[in-house]
């Protein structure tokens, strides 16, 4: 996962099983890493007392949950993280267009994805786009599997921790060593 910094999955019998991305959340603070669980925590509540299902719901019933933790704990639970940096470092496979909608705004004919998929039928906009524009797609950047992680620490801090929000996780989520309180389910990346 390097988009979504945790998904809340229901499974049939009743079970819940909570993923956090190791990629996102590696260089972020212990706070951010404990109100990403705990947003995905109110998802896995309601799944289990409201038979609510929806992975997307960030309904009436999330926001009180949200808004009462955050009240009482001083976190801040959000609906939407926002790692934006995390998901563009990870957005190595870039494809451009060379048809008419490279020169328009606002991507110039650009997209960038952490996954090595090209631009085709499966995306949603991808009709729009043959009626359009027509152009094809080229892949013009590929996935560079030696990222300078010390770097990247540094970019990431600089453009949003203060001296206090320094402080990195810098847990190995795959193990337990450092959870007392929770089980960890699946780390994905």
């Amino acid at each position: 996962m390097k988009l979504c910094a945790g998904t809340c999955t229901y499974e049939i019998g009743g079970r819940c099983v909570i993923s956090l991305s190791e990629p996102l959340l590696k260089y972020r603070s212990v706070k951010e890493l404990k109100e990403t669980l705990l947003h995905e925590l109110i998802h896995a509540y309601l799944f289990v007392t409201n038979n609510c299902k929806d992975r997307s719901a960030h309904g009436p019933e999330f926001i009180f949950h949200m808004n009462r933790i955050n009240m009482k704990t001083g976190l801040n639970i959000t609906i939407y993280h926002s790692f934006i940096n995390e998901v563009n470092f990870y957005r190595t496979n870039i494809w451009r267009c060379n048809g008419p909608c490279r020169l328009e705004a606002p991507y110039y004919g650009f997209v960038k994805r952490s996954i090595n998929r090209a631009p085709g039928p499966n995306d949603s906009w991808w009709n729009l786009h043959l009626s359009k524009c027509g152009g094809k797609f080229t892949k013009i950047s590929d996935s560079d599997k030696t990222r300078n992680s010390t770097v990247f620490n540094k970019q990431i801090s600089n453009s949003y921790a203060s001296k206090e929000e320094t402080q990195k996780t810098n847990i190995d989520l795959s193990s337990d060593s450092d959870v007392e309180i929770i089980q960890i389910v699946e780390i994905s990346d």
